[in-house]
């Protein structure tokens, strides 16, 4: 696209966006909502308060809420231990997971079901 074609696209663009700006300060919602802004920041400045102080006060378990959440990420319930005894050699093997290289040959050799069958409950 050439330089020319650019410029004129990005004019176009930015009279429709400031058509849109000029609808939006008509609207008298908008209005509204800037004048609650403007004093409710005016009300917290002259009293010391911050937004997060009040919505603190507002709702208190919001504050909470944020603090626990990345603390339950990392908590989980341990893996149990799992005892597979080999009918055929004696062997027994311990494992939290299924990734066992002994546990994944015994699977290829008898099968997922049977070795899943030797599990020790």
């Amino acid at each position: 696209m050439s330089r020319l074609a650019e410029f004129r696209q990005l004019e176009k663009h930015l009279a429709e966006q400031l058509q849109a700006l000029e609808a939006l300060k008509g609207d008298a919602g908008l209005k509204k909502e800037i004048e609650f802004e403007t004093k409710i920041r005016d009300l917290l400045a002259k009293y010391g308060f911050s937004l997060k102080d009040v919505i603190n006060i507002l709702d208190p378990q919001t504050g909470s809420r944020a603090s626990t959440a990345p603390a339950k990420k990392g908590s989980r319930k341990a893996r149990q231990v799992k005892v597979y005894k080999n009918p055929h050699s004696g062997e027994t093997i311990e494992t939290k997971g299924g990734n066992h290289r002994g546990l994944k040959a015994w699977k290829e050799q008898y099968g997922s079901d049977t070795v899943e069958s030797w599990l020790g409950k």
